[in-house]
């Protein structure tokens, strides 16, 4: 079996026991805060805390509240010195979850590998099994798999992305109302009080769109399913219209094709995507003057690229979450999430609600807007 490398909070011990030997830190010295050793090491402050509380039950360092931590002025022996999971554990005055589950509808190279990546890492950093749940975009199989981890016990905490649908499943919404440890992934239920990680998709669609506007173009369409009950299309519509009233131009040029049905759970097959075709045709057939066009997903964005492909001249297409092929680059203009925060926060605040602490309804993960590569 293959030797496990140190986990963050062990390697932030390392780095501080490494500055007491070659004498950059001694007796009485000041020790790096939690925020600047989580800013150091790209860690949360949960991590970094845990390390100093083990360092603090080591004698190695004492804090002083309001001042921070400092090395102890009589030093145990640092080379004797051992770190495990279980005293990290200890440290936090915490269990260790036994394991906590994620559900998710499905996982893409363009959005949502990375996120189930980041999940999956901090799970194995803070020492959590995890179990991962498929739902593959079936509001029926997103309720069987909530009942399934929490009826039978088999997860303390879940970590959801809620499907594309009409109404929010009654699996969802009972362990909502009895208070279980719960984080939504990508969106948030409207109206509903949980705990929801996500993107700022008003201002990342009003971006990209500005982007667009930026460029010349004036007339514009919205690309996307219908937005109804799925906060994340909602927004991108609104902030995709906000564009236009930020520049004091005339909504008649902010065009709308929301009807699009290939690129849902389940749908994605060529009938469907030569019925999306068609219906994007007769749209460019009513709406010629249209230039450039918002996609609210990657794949979608593909189905327009077939679409518009034999189109003098061809509109622009700008879209959320296009890949980053290492080769070509991404294909598209397009607003880039930050799902490895997105995955990384999620876990965190989850084992916060486990800890029986306050967490925000709310938690905005930053975009950036990614320009395609050019030959």
């Amino acid at each position: 079996m293959a030797e496990r490398g140190p986990l963050l909070y062990e390697r932030i011990i390392d780095y501080l026991l490494d500055e007491l030997r070659r004498g950059a830190l001694s007796p009485g010295a000041r020790v790096p805060s939690e925020m600047e050793l989580a800013e150091r090491f790209e860690v949360s402050r949960i991590t970094s805390k845990k390390a100093l509380e083990l360092l603090r039950q080591a004698g190695v360092v004492h804090r002083i509240r309001g001042k921070g931590s400092f090395v102890a002025a009589e030093l145990p022996d640092l080379d004797a010195l051992t770190v495990s999971p279980a005293r990290a554990a200890a440290a936090e005055g915490e269990r260790v979850p036994g394991a906590i589950a994620m559900i998710y509808p499905d996982a893409s190279e363009a959005y949502g590998l990375e996120l189930l990546c980041a999940v999956e890492e901090r799970c194995a950093e803070r020492g959590i099994n995890l179990v991962i749940k498929r739902t593959r975009g079936s509001q029926e199989e997103e309720e069987k798999a909530i009942g399934s981890m929490v009826d039978a016990g088999l997860a303390e905490g879940l970590i959801v992305f809620p499907v594309h649908g009409e109404y929010y499943n009654a699996g969802l919404l009972r362990i909502i109302l009895d208070g279980y440890p719960l984080v939504l992934v990508d969106r948030y239920l409207a109206g509903i009080q949980v705990c929801a990680v996500h993107t700022d998709n008003v201002a990342a669609a009003r971006a990209l769109t500005e982007r667009l506007l930026d460029q010349g173009h004036r007339h514009i369409a919205f690309v996307s399913p219908p937005p109804e009950n799925t906060s994340s299309i909602e927004e991108r519509l609104e902030g995709f219209r906000a564009a236009f009233v930020a520049r004091g131009q005339s909504l008649d040029h902010a065009h709308q094709l929301t009807d699009l049905s290939s690129t849902l759970p389940g749908a994605f097959t060529p009938d469907n995507v030569r019925a999306d075709v068609e219906r994007i045709h007769a749209f460019q057939a009513r709406r010629p003057e249209v230039t450039a066009f918002v996609v609210c997903e990657y794949n979608l964005a593909r189905v327009m690229g077939r679409a518009v492909s034999g189109a003098e001249p061809r509109p622009l297409i700008a879209c959320f979450d296009s890949p980053l092929d290492p080769v070509s680059g991404p294909g598209f203009l397009h607003v880039r999430q930050d799902q490895r925060e997105m995955g990384r926060q999620a876990v965190d605040l989850l084992l916060a609600q486990m800890r029986g602490e306050p967490v925000p309804r709310r938690t905005i993960v930053p975009f950036s807007i990614v320009e395609p590569e050019t030959s």
